[in-house]
């Protein structure tokens, strides 16, 4: 128990109990879900295994000091005082992050810049020599987190957010996020016993982190580089024992998942990425009009999309969501469908009642992921059938 740690993960808003459901199920201790965070404890295996296998996870830090801060001094003294050596050399190189939610300290890059102050001069003094700050390839990643009178400073396992998983070289006019993407797919229940098709597929996002949910492929495992692979106690057996294990753990997949899109440009990006993620197995894209198709086939189909909000593109919005009702009711039966929109007004057009209806965030946009039933023929005779 000794070598446990706290650590904490970052999420989109919405995304919490997701996250905790996936800590518990890849065996964290003490998980407690926060508002975009969920805390847990574990070791460093459990931290490399977090950092791989999590899919609604933006960053995974390690915090290693928490202290009542009411100045700028107190702040500075504070970060001067702690045991910098264990995580950095002098001849080292470090960066600062902060976010700060405080009346009495209001810009968060004055406060990285204090803090880097403190652990430069500390270094100075102590050892005559003083790290370097590099933004991009830092030894040590460092996190102010500045909450009214608290201060939490953090390591940052991760580096780079955890969305980027390493599979995505080509994008389109307005790609969503990959931990969206995951969490969408999550929250749709989807568990990779149907069909699954993604009609407005984009660069193809949605479809390969739907493959790898389907496959239980860990999503990290094309990423260049982790926070972590820098630290002094960097242990790169014990990662590849983690990566091997996660790796054993994939399943078959009996079913299919389809893109289409209509712009000739998006579906080559697609192809493109899906071909990095080695998923070419399990995905397929082609270029078609959603409008202009039905469903292929009477097996179930779970559908997940992201359809164009009117923020980037100049379409006509009621009349385009209108039509993705029509297109559902008269082409889908037998059809969960799920889309995701910041078009609140728009979405009314689509002329179908939500069976669900979720709050979430695209960015920074107030979105809602809402459910369809398609049901094969009326809904009334399918109730009576069931």
């Amino acid at each position: 128990m000794e070598n446990n740690f706290k650590m904490v993960a970052k999420t989109l808003f919405g995304f919490e109990e997701l996250l905790e459901r996936e800590l518990i199920q890849l065996g964290a201790m003490h998980v407690k879900k926060g508002v975009r965070n969920v805390s847990f404890i574990g070791d460093k295996g459990f931290m490399y295994k977090a950092n791989l296998a999590l899919r609604t996870a933006i960053k995974i830090l390690k915090p290693i000091h928490t202290f009542k801060v009411r100045s700028e001094q107190e702040l500075y003294d504070n970060i001067y005082n702690m045991s910098w050596e264990q995580y950095l050399k002098p001849t080292g190189s470090l960066a600062v992050d902060a976010t700060v939610n405080s009346k009495i300290f209001t810009h968060s890059l004055y406060i990285s810049q204090k803090t880097k102050d403190a652990i430069v001069d500390k270094f100075r003094e102590t050892d005559g020599q003083r790290p370097n700050v590099d933004l991009k390839f830092p030894d040590v990643k460092i996190n102010v987190h500045i909450d009214r009178e608290t201060c939490n400073i953090s390591l940052d396992t991760s580096g780079d957010s955890l969305h980027k998983r390493g599979y995505k070289t080509a994008t389109n006019i307005a790609p969503i996020n990959e931990v969206l993407a995951a969490g969408l797919v999550m929250l749709s229940g989807w568990d990779g016993q149907s069909d699954f098709m993604d009609p407005m597929c984009g660069s193809g996002t949605i479809l390969a982190e739907a493959a790898m949910i389907a496959c239980n492929i860990p999503p990290n495992l094309m990423r260049k580089e982790f926070a972590f692979e820098r630290w002094q106690d960097w242990d790169v057996d014990l990662f590849e024992k983690i990566e091997e294990s996660l790796l054993n753990k994939t399943r078959d997949f009996h079913h299919k998942i389809i893109g289409y899109d209509k712009s000739p440009s998006a579906v080559a990006k697609a192809k493109e990425n899906i071909k990095n993620a080695h998923l070419e197995e399990f995905i397929h894209v082609q270029h078609e009009d959603f409008f202009k198709t039905k469903k292929a086939g009477e097996s179930k189909l779970h559908m997940v999309f992201n359809p164009p909000y009117g923020e980037r593109l100049n379409i006509e919005m009621e009349n385009f969501y209108k039509t993705i009702g029509d297109t559902l009711k008269q082409g889908y039966p037998g059809t969960d469908a799920w889309l995701i929109t910041s078009n609140l007004e728009a979405l009314k057009h689509v002329g179908l009642r939500p069976s669900r209806k979720i709050q979430l965030f695209n960015a920074k946009l107030e979105s809602r992921l809402v459910k369809y039933v398609m049901y094969e023929g009326s809904k009334k005779a399918s109730k009576q059938n069931a």
